[in-house]
C-alpha cells in the first residue's frame, strides 16, 4: 500500500466518522466525494490494463557480436475506454537492449509500433522477455501490473574475424592438394554436370538438368580431401584467466550503420581468455570452410561441446552456436584431453590447439600425435598478459623443440593481424 492510497483511507474514514456524528451536510459531501475518488481511482487502475495486447516480433533468433539484434513490438487497445498512460517494462537478459517504453494516449481500437536495435557486445543465449505492463490512475493512488509471457531466446555467436592468411596455409596443410581435383569415384563433392558418354553408370544421371536440357546428363564430383582440420579448445577452469571488465554501452544504431567495417572492427573483446579463445575458433573456423575444409571442434566445459568435423555454411552456423555458450568451467586438463580425445584423429589430420595452460603437458600431447602423422599447431594465450601469473617459457620451449607452429596471443593484440602473419616458430619467422 503506497503512501497515498493509506493518506486517502483514512481520510475516507474520518469524514464518514465526522459526517455520522456531526449530521453535517458539508461533512457527508466531503465523504461522498473522497469515497468517490477511491472509487474512480479503483476502477480506472482496474481497467488501464484490461483488453491491452502487446506482441513482440523478433526478427532472428540468432545473432553474432557486431551484428544488431532487432525487434518490433506493437501494443494495441481493444476496449471502448482509451489508455492515458501505459508503461511497458521489458526483462530481457541481452545487454543494452532498450526495449522499456512508456506509451501514452492509446484510444480506442488503437495500436503503436516501433523498432528497437541493440548491437549485441557479448556472446552468449539471453532471454527475450517477459514484457511487464505497468499502469494506475491518474492521481497515483492505485497501481496495476499485468504480466506478458517470455518470447524465447536469442543466441549471440562469437565474433568471427576474417583471416587473410593462416600458416600454413590451406594448400600445404593435408588433403589441401586434392581441392578441386576431378575423379570417376562417387564422393559427397558434386563439381558439376556434363552430357552422358557411353560407359557411365546410370546412379550418376542427374535427371533434373537432364529434363530441363532434353538430353542425359551426369553429374561429375570432386576427389574430397582425407584430412579433416579439428579445433581443440581449452576450457579447463584453473587454465583460464581473465580481468575486470566493464563493458561501454554501444553507440546508437543511426549513427554505428554509417560505419559498419570500423564498429566490427574495433569491438572491444572482454579481456578473458575464454572470450579470446572463442573468437579465434570462430575466426579459424571460418576461415578454414570458406576454403571448403572439413572442420570440427572438440572442448570440454560444463558440458561437452563436440562438432562432427564438415564443410558448408550449415557447419560454420553449428561451430557458432557451440561457441556461443562455451565456458571455461571444466574439469580435465588440456593435456589430458588432447592425449585421450586426439587418438581417434585420422593420420594426416591437423589439430589446432587453443590453450592458456602453461604446462608443457599439452605440448608433449601433441608431440604424441605428431609422431602418429596427426599435425599440430598451437596458439599459445598468454594468461600472465590477463593478469594471471604465469610462466610460458617451459610451454615454449617444448613446442619449440618439438617443431609444432605456434602462435602467442596476448591481450589486445590484433587477432586478425597476428593471426595472418607467420607462427612464431615452425614456419617462416623462428624468433620469440
Amino acid at each position: 500500500m503506497n503512501s497515498r492510497l493509506a493518506f486517502l483511507l483514512i481520510g475516507v474514514v474520518a469524514a464518514w466518522v465526522i459526517a455520522l456524528n456531526t449530521g453535517r451536510d458539508l461533512a457527508f459531501s466531503l465523504a461522498y466525494l473522497l469515497t468517490g475518488v477511491l472509487a474512480v481511482s479503483f476502477f480506472w487502475s482496474w481497467n488501464s490494463v484490461r483488453g491491452i495486447s502487446v506482441r513482440r516480433l523478433t526478427r532472428t533468433r540468432r545473432s553474432q557480436v557486431g551484428q544488431y539484434a532487432e525487434e518490433q513490438f506493437e501494443i494495441s487497445n481493444q476496449t471502448l475506454w482509451p489508455k492515458l498512460w501505459l508503461e511497458l517494462e521489458d526483462k530481457s537478459t541481452l545487454p543494452w537492449h532498450t526495449a522499456s517504453r512508456v506509451v501514452n494516449s492509446l484510444r480506442h481500437n488503437g495500436t503503436q509500433r516501433w523498432v528497437v536495435k541493440t548491437l549485441c557486445t557479448q556472446r552468449g543465449r539471453f532471454r527475450l522477455g517477459p514484457v511487464v505492463l505497468h499502469s494506475g490512475d491518474p492521481l497515483g493512488i492505485f497501481h496495476n501490473d499485468q504480466q506478458l509471457a517470455s518470447t524465447g531466446y536469442l543466441i549471440v555467436y562469437p565474433l568471427a574475424l576474417e583471416l587473410t592468411a593462416f600458416e600454413p596455409s590451406v594448400s600445404e596443410l593435408s588433403g589441401g592438394e586434392a581441392r578441386h581435383r576431378r575423379t570417376y569415384q562417387i564422393t559427397t563433392n558434386v563439381a558439376g554436370v556434363r552430357d552422358y558418354v557411353t560407359g557411365d553408370s546410370l546412379n550418376r544421371i542427374h535427371w533434373p538438368t537432364s529434363a530441363r536440357s532434353r538430353r542425359l546428363m551426369v553429374k561429375e564430383f570432386e576427389l574430397d580431401p582425407t584430412a579433416d582440420i579439428w579445433i581443440y579448445l581449452d576450457l579447463f577452469a584453473p587454465a583460464a584467466a581473465g580481468m575486470p571488465w566493464t563493458p561501454q554501452p554501444p553507440e546508437p544504431a543511426l549513427f554505428a550503420a554509417q560505419n559498419r567495417q570500423k564498429r566490427r572492427s574495433h569491438l572491444e573483446l572482454p579481456p578473458s581468455t575464454t572470450e579470446y579463445g572463442g573468437t579465434i575458433a570462430a575466426s579459424l573456423a571460418r576461415y578454414f570452410i570458406n576454403r571448403n575444409r572439413a572442420v570440427g571442434m572438440n572442448s570440454r566445459g560444463r558440458t561437452r561441446e563436440f562438432v562432427q568435423a564438415d564443410r558448408g555454411e550449415r557447419q560454420l552456423n553449428k561451430f557458432l552456436e557451440a561457441l556461443a555458450v562455451v565456458d571455461a568451467a571444466g574439469d580435465l586438463p588440456f593435456g589430458d584431453l588432447v592425449a585421450t580425445d586426439g587418438v581417434r584423429l585420422n593420420r594426416n589430420d591437423t589439430l589446432v590447439a587453443i590453450s592458456a595452460d602453461d604446462s608443457p603437458s599439452w605440448a608433449a600431447a601433441l608431440q604424441m600425435l605428431q609422431r602418429r602423422g596427426v599435425n599440430s599447431i598451437a596458439v599459445v594465450l598468454d594468461g600472465a598478459s590477463f593478469g594471471a601469473p604465469r610462466d610460458y617459457n617451459p610451454l615454449l620451449s617444448e613446442l619449440t623443440a618439438t617443431g609444432i607452429p605456434a602462435y602467442r596471443i596476448r591481450r589486445d593484440d590484433p587477432l586478425e593481424r597476428v593471426l595472418s602473419e607467420p607462427p612464431l616458430f615452425g614456419g617462416r619467422r623462428q624468433a620469440l
